[in-house]
């Protein structure tokens, strides 16, 4: 019987070599030696007897048992041969008692090398075992810039606090990330139950994974395993019956396809161009409707939020410039805790449309695009890749551009103060466009950063200190206020005297949006082959961003202001376009080139005449947290 199971193994290993030869692969196993860094440049550490995860032994230390075996592990020598007789002999112990000797390897950039045992392992994975015990010495290469590399040293850090070397991810930042999704903080050891657990959940998981055919996909299984628990929940996965798991996992593909793709994101910079309408109710309702029901998520309430107020508005809007078709509610003071029951709510209501207002709700609104394939779901959010939603943001620094000119315009002392929120992707986009805009009028303009969600910090001391002649402050009013410190302001003495203010016109960006659906390039866009995710990412072109200027500004200025609107309305004119400089250094140096849109929604650097930084998530305020966990530049 064990030598039937050898002839397997044989054939097996025959088929593979073969294979490899077609492909111009080397068709043995993969020798450490011939790969191992340069003498000088790797270091030895000593792990002792670990678990060595069968997959991830991918050949032998040295070339002296490597042509015995094909690629896949399995023997390539004939029956009669003493080799053969010693498998066969392992095989049956297999069989009767198990394998239980440790083997002996090295791990290089967590996969392995048997210097002794290359028959046990043979063996093993012929039978389908999970993994094998082994003295393992680690081989640890010196620090680089290749991404292979640190990603390794994050595997390195991530091990320290649990023993896993299972998982594996295509992404840096992902060790981090796992760590922080199953509830761990940064270096906090895992205990032996928390291990189990894991284990558990991840053979479930790559189980139905690869039998759904996750093997054919570009992605780790750790990647997808990481997105899947990071969107639907670390505990509430573990929770889920083997159906439960399958099913969640079928419904989930499309983000898993996501996640291979390199340019993840498909921008849309402009409303679609027209076609022949449809029958608004035709496309999103069924025939005994008669009205479409549409839900808005808050995060706050407009009367305290000036976010969420603007947003108010456009939903207002909305509802008088479709009030023969469209109904709407809106949901407030909506929390991380709560979002789920609140679009479950919208739904339940008969909701077919539904605005998540905060980066914050992209997670919830992508599980319940999962489980609702018949409700449309958005998130108001920048550089977000998920396929079952669609996401949507406005393009802010155009207009951040306008302001900086006024502010350099009216500036006397060459000084300006720009207060931003959250260190999130568009954010740092605004403050260097305000920054060049300023520089543009003003070449000896500096703009003096502060940040309303850092700690123990008084903003208003700060713009004492430097003595600002003109500030940026909120983008606009808050209702329960009744303040004017907003927009672009002037101090005379202690009240402030505004001088512009941008606009987010909302309403405008959401009667687009609806009209997308009414002809048909919504549609479209979910027949197209692609997998992206789409954004719709628009500015002034399509009159959702505004700047609007006081009657106390010189008319030269606002003159200058209506020149500038129009050129960057009529795409003449980036605000990032010619030579940049950061503060670091220059940035672009081709003064014909204007940055892509990719480029300005992932700035992580500011202008060379902006004064401050941006700052980590450990110096914010605990409010911004969901806020920048989602969409933060730094970590």
């Amino acid at each position: 019987m064990a030598k039937d199971d050898y002839l397997k193994a044989y054939k097996s290993g025959k088929k593979d070599y073969q294979t490899r030869m077609l492909r111009g692969e080397k068709p043995t196993l993969q020798v450490l030696d011939d790969i191992m860094p340069e003498k000088g440049s790797y270091h030895e550490v000593s792990l002792g007897m670990v678990q060595v995860p069968i997959a991830q032994i991918m050949g032998t230390k040295t070339v002296g048992r490597s042509s015995s075996f094909a690629g896949n592990f399995m023997p390539i020598l004939r029956e009669e041969t003493e080799f053969a007789s010693k498998w066969i002999n392992l095989s049956e112990s297999q069989k009767e008692e198990g394998i239980r000797d440790p083997i002996k390897a090295y791990e290089y950039m967590n996969k392995f090398y048997v210097e002794e045992g290359n028959k046990r392992v043979s063996v093993m994975k012929y039978f389908g075992a999970v993994s094998i015990p082994g003295n393992v010495i680690r081989i640890v290469p010196k620090r680089s810039e290749e991404k292979e590399n640190k990603i390794y040293y994050e595997f390195m850090d991530f091990y320290q606090s649990a023993p896993i070397n299972y998982i594996w991810f295509s992404q840096e930042g992902s060790f981090a990330k796992l760590q922080e999704t199953v509830g761990k903080a940064p270096g906090e050891t895992w205990n032996e139950d928390e291990l189990l657990k894991f284990s558990a959940l991840y053979t479930r998981f790559t189980s139905e994974y690869e039998s759904r055919g996750g093997g054919k996909l570009k992605i780790t299984e750790g990647d997808a395993f990481l997105a899947f628990i990071s969107l639907h929940g670390y505990d509430e996965v573990e929770e889920k019956t083997t159906n439960e798991l399958r099913d969640l996992i079928t419904k989930s593909w499309e983000e898993f396809e996501l996640l291979q793709e390199e340019g993840d994101i498909e921008l849309k910079m402009k409303p679609s161009s027209e076609k022949k309408s449809k029958p608004l109710l035709s496309i999103l309702l069924p025939l005994s409707s008669t009205r479409l029901k549409a839900a808005f998520i808050y995060e706050k309430t407009p009367g305290t939020s000036a976010w969420t107020y603007a947003h108010e508005l456009g939903r207002q809007y909305l509802e008088q410039t479709f009030s023969e078709e469209l109904t709407t509610v809106c949901y407030e003071n909506g929390t991380e805790e709560n979002v789920d029951s609140l679009i479950q709510d919208a739904i339940d209501s008969g909701c077919k449309l539904i605005f998540t207002t905060t980066p914050p709700f992209v997670q919830a609104s992508v599980k319940a695009a999962i489980a609702n394939p018949q409700v449309r779901v958005l998130n108001c959010s920048l550089n977000t890749s998920h396929r079952y939603i669609r996401t949507y943001y406005s393009r802010m620094h155009e207009a951040k551009f306008l302001m900086g000119a006024i502010a350099g315009a009216m500036a006397e002392n060459n000084k300006l103060t720009y207060i931003a929120d959250y260190p999130i992707f568009g954010s740092i986009a605004n403050i260097n466009a305000f920054a060049l805009g300023a520089k543009m009028i003003n070449p000896r303009a500096k703009v003096y950063l502060e940040w309303s969600t850092k700690k123990e910090v008084d903003i208003e001391e700060k713009i004492r200190e430097t003595g600002s002649d003109c500030i940026s402050g909120k983008d606009m009013v808050i209702p329960e206020e009744a303040s004017r410190f907003f927009g672009i302001y002037h101090m005379d003495g202690e009240r402030p005297r505004n001088l512009a203010m941008p606009l987010y016109h909302w309403g405008k960006f959401y009667e687009q949006l609806l009209r997308t659906i009414l002809n048909g390039n919504w549609k479209d866009d979910d027949d197209a082959p692609s997998t992206k995710a789409i954004n719709y990412w628009w500015g002034m072109s399509a009159g959702v961003i505004d700047v609007v200027c006081s009657r106390q500004l010189p008319i030269g200025t606002r003159r200058l202001v209506e020149l500038l609107k129009a050129t960057i309305s009529s795409d003449r004119f980036n605000p990032f376009s010619g030579i940049l400089y950061s503060q670091t250094g220059i940035v672009q140096d081709d003064p014909d080139r204007s940055m892509l849109p990719e480029e300005i929604m992932t700035m992580d650097w500011l202008a060379e005449n902006v004064i401050g930084s941006i700052p980590g998530k450990g110096e914010l305020k605990e409010q911004a947290e969901p806020v920048v966990k989602q969409q933060g530049v730094k970590n």
